[in-house]
């Protein structure tokens, strides 16, 4: 555990304890349904498999990539999850301010700090963030007892509470909406299992950027504490700061992590893009819903819940995310339309034929790239 001054910078289990005691309750269900819920996620993930891959034909024939853990989970089984990646996923960055603080003022502060309040900031934003995800397919899991993972890290989470608490809220057909969420994860599982390198290429994005940070600690806290002052109402309504705008991942200070922050989003853009394309492209066979399913859902995820839940979604970074989902599956309709589903499976060859920021905007120049230049 990354300490720093002999204390932690963050006391993970401090976290998930918090996270657990704050997040929302999920919705009223028996046992019986519940365990009727879990049981046709888990038939759904299965079913999916055989859609995606027959619609995105990513996966030659006659070829099995690694399986990977299909889990489903309740808000607390998400928090603990996720505490173990972030744990991972963050530690070259809390080593990095843990060189920093013996000639960081802000270091001593943390220092004094200590984990104890990082730790419950932390588990503030896992409860909030708790309620909200429907699923997931962890790239970098860390395997455990509790949640096992794929030798390469990879495991599939579907948040099951938070399911039913969307398709009531929507009033669509559970069954269909089920179905289609499975879809949309299932496609991020087979970008990476079948797409070999895809994993070490995003990993070694991230870890590239994460040291490349240079942040002084006391920002790096007080970025922290804003977002869960946030969640508690500490700010006093229409005050606002230096950080006013900025999300937690927006610590950007050198060209190089600009370089790379453009790369990722990129990428990201493309694997929220695709799942969404995907999802919607095998829905009419298997999803009779569809249609209402879809519109209902986006109006959704363009209202947000209210003024609180989209300062948060800003500060946390979420709003890039759904910008994400729109910009990335424009992009995929914009090049299957143009060469085909093939033709846009070249995306899939190297780090090279990935689109650049800018290509996610303008497929066609994309498609100049990697089509008219190789087929020239």
């Amino acid at each position: 555990m990354t300490s720093i001054g002999g204390a932690e910078m963050v006391d993970w289990n401090l976290a998930v304890a918090t996270a657990t005691r704050l997040v929302r309750p999920g919705p009223e269900i028996s046992r019986e349904e519940a365990r009727a819920v879990v049981a046709e996620l888990r038939r759904h993930a299965r079913a999916s498999e055989d859609h995606v891959r027959s619609f995105t034909r990513m996966i030659p024939e006659g070829v099995e990539p690694e399986d990977t853990p299909v889990l489903v989970v309740d808000r607390a089984g998400w928090i603990r999850a996720n505490a173990d990646g972030f744990r991972e996923l963050l530690r070259p960055l809390l080593g990095k301010l843990r060189e920093r603080r013996g000639s960081s003022p802000g270091g001593v502060v943390l220092g004094a700090v200590g984990g104890k309040v990082t730790g419950v900031e932390v588990g503030m934003l896992l409860s909030f963030l708790a309620s909200r995800v429907l699923g997931q397919y962890e790239t970098f899991a860390p395997a455990g007892r509790e949640f096992p993972a794929a030798a390469d890290g990879g495991r599939l989470l579907l948040v099951a509470p938070n399911i039913v608490h969307v398709e009531r809220e929507l009033a669509v057909d559970p069954h269909d909406f089920r179905l289609w969420v499975a879809l949309h994860e299932e496609t991020h599982r087979t970008q990476f299992t079948g797409v070999p390198w895809l994993r070490d290429h995003l990993q070694g994005e991230i870890q590239a950027f994460l040291e490349e940070t240079d942040v002084d600690p006391m920002t790096f806290l007080e970025r922290l504490r804003e977002a869960a002052q946030s969640l508690a109402g500490g700010r006093p309504e229409g005050e606002t700061g230096e950080n006013e705008g900025h999300s937690l991942v927006e610590l950007v200070q050198t060209p190089t992590q600009r370089e790379i922050l453009g790369r990722l989003t990129a990428v990201m853009s493309l694997l929220e893009g695709h799942a969404d394309y995907v999802m919607d492209g095998v829905g009419p066979e298997v999803v009779s819903s569809v249609a209402e399913i879809r519109e209902k859902f986006q109006q959704r995820r363009a209202r947000g819940a209210g003024r609180l839940d989209q300062a948060l979604r800003k500060l946390l970074g979420l709003d890039a995310k759904l910008r994400q989902y729109r910009d990335g599956e424009r992009f995929v309709r914009a090049v299957v339309d143009e060469v085909g589903m093939d033709g846009f499976n070249r995306v899939w060859t190297s780090p090279n034929t990935l689109p650049t920021k800018a290509e996610i905007s303008k497929p066609e120049d994309w498609i100049a790239r990697v089509h008219r230049k190789a087929d020239s």
